[in-house]
């Protein structure tokens, strides 16, 4: 995944100089808390100065990897958690799922490189409400990050008449919106299988058997009709579970 220029080379906008009003005379609105998820650096470097420069956002945490964001949402209670989707140890749609389930109340916006129909719908059925291309997020981040706050939905607007249209086509013909292929678990030891770690490594980062790990590898071969870890790899890649 590659950083889009847009996030690293936008300049803080100037605050204002004078003393910030008091939150009892209601004057000023209270700020949306923000945990970001990113592997890269210099995205959440740009991303933040995106966000820090409007008067009802900040960032208060920022995480690396999905488990991290998992981790930072738990101990900071943000209002909102804006996860990239392709990260090492857990991907934005695995934290997301995960803490959908742990904290309902959190709202949670897709912030991705992957202008990706399959993607889009994972990100909702994970619990996000909204899914913001990194190209354009200097336009739309933050209207994304207020209507995600007032509970409504935002897609990022080139793809909207697209995939309502491209939804409604499938309904009519009476099939559904992409199936996930594989289980939650499956993804999982998918993800760590392609990053490289043995079968041990496999069972006691995830508290299982080894036995269970073979098994689950064994069923994905057979699921996704691949041969070998070299071609879960490269699925791993194709799917966004894993950088190329």
């Amino acid at each position: 995944m590659y950083a889009s220029s847009c996030l690293y080379e936008t300049e803080a906008p100037e605050m204002p100089t004078s003393p910030a009003t008091s939150s009892t005379t209601g004057s000023r609105p209270a700020r949306t808390r923000i945990l970001l998820a990113d592997d890269h650096a210099l995205v959440r470097r740009g991303v933040r100065l995106i966000l820090d420069g409007e008067p009802d956002l900040l960032v208060v945490a920022e995480a690396g990897d999905g488990a991290e964001a998992i981790e930072l949402a738990r101990s900071e209670q943000p209002d909102l958690a804006i996860l990239d989707i392709a990260m090492p140890r857990l991907t934005g749609l695995q934290a997301a799922r995960e803490l959908s389930k742990v904290m309902p109340e959190l709202r949670i916006l897709m912030l991705t490189m992957y202008d990706n129909e399959q993607y889009f719908f994972e990100a909702l059925k994970s619990g996000a409400s909204g899914y913001v291309l990194k190209s354009v997020a200097d336009r739309d981040l933050v209207e994304a990050c207020r209507a995600a706050m007032r509970d409504e939905p935002f897609l990022y607007p080139g793809a909207v008449t697209a995939l309502i249209r491209n939804y409604l086509d499938r309904v009519r013909e009476g099939g559904d919106v992409p199936a996930r292929a594989i289980t939650d678990r499956e993804e999982e030891i998918l993800k760590l299988v392609a990053e490289g770690h043995s079968s041990k490594e496999i069972a006691d980062l995830l508290v299982i058997s080894v036995k269970t790990v073979e098994r689950h590898r064994a069923n994905l071969l057979q699921k996704l009709g691949l041969r070998d870890r070299l071609e879960l790899t490269r699925y791993a890649i194709r799917a966004g579970l894993i950088e190329p």
